[in-house]
């Protein structure tokens, strides 16, 4: 399928690994260009390399910034670069694991700028030029927990608010602009996010990482953990011409496990 989006500029946040590079990979195959951006330099650094090798020579451009995207500063430099983005994919690494008593209030503080008010300042800079251009696609990768919330991950099922927030700003005047926004939702994915959290539950279980590692495998009907790449093409369709009547929704990824209707 043709998704129509070639020549098409993307802004994709948290890309030097895991769910994030792997919407960029599948952006960059359809013939976007992109601009990644992620704190560390040294693996974003990598990822752009491995990026324009899927490019072709004759591919679309990618380009990177070392940035915390969570910052005005970080945010400033991406934005240095323009404002014209026609895909804005929003991503940020999950906050810790752990029980609630232990969280002050400025771990509270953190999780909610990363995984909130961040996604709402890169929709608030970008949303209007797209609907001015009659085009654009954001994503936020958010969470399956916005569906179930997962114990061990109060921090993340907390400051997942963007979820009201999207389902709001959708379905002003910017839905008949051409613009969608929507929330891709993973479960579990094979990345050093699940490691981290797994790690966590076998730590408060008493059990060993292997043990609880399978265990969860084997309650996901698909009895496997997703990849990033397969992420990535869901990514990309929501992105597509295809997708044009698709906006405000949760769109969950994750072989199965949840068991409600809706």
């Amino acid at each position: 399928m043709d998704l129509g989006i070639a020549g098409k500029t993307a802004l994709v946040c948290g890309a030097s690994k895991g769910l994030g590079y792997g919407c960029a990979e599948a952006l960059v195959r359809e013939g976007v260009n992109v601009v990644i951006v992620a704190r560390g330099a040294e693996a974003l650094d990598a990822a752009a390399k491995q990026l324009v090798a899927a490019a072709g020579p004759s591919g679309p451009f990618v380009k990177h910034v070392a940035a915390d995207i969570t910052t005005e500063t970080g945010r400033a430099a991406v934005f240095a670069l323009g404002h014209d983005f026609d895909i804005v994919v929003t991503n940020a690494g999950g906050p810790p694991p752990g029980d609630f008593r232990n969280w002050d209030r400025e771990a509270w503080i953190k999780a909610v700028d990363a995984n909130m008010l961040t996604p709402i300042e890169l929709i608030k800079a970008t949303v209007d030029g797209m609907a001015k251009r009659g085009f654009g696609r954001i994503v936020n990768i958010t969470s399956s927990s916005v569906k179930s919330p997962i114990d061990i991950l109060g921090l993340s099922n907390g400051a997942q608010r963007l979820t009201g927030f999207v389902a709001g700003v959708a379905r002003t005047s910017v839905a008949a602009q051409g613009v969608t926004i929507n929330n891709l939702l993973p479960g579990s994915f094979e990345t050093d996010r699940l490691k981290g959290t797994m790690a966590g539950a076998a730590q408060k279980s008493g059990q060993d990482f292997d043990t609880v590692w399978e265990a969860r495998k084997k309650n996901i009907p698909a009895k496997r953990f997703g990849n990033p790449a397969e992420f990535g093409a869901i990514c990309a369709f929501l992105c597509s011409m295809q997708a044009g009547y698709m906006t405000g929704q949760n769109v969950l990824a994750d072989g199965g496990a949840y068991p409600g209707t809706y």
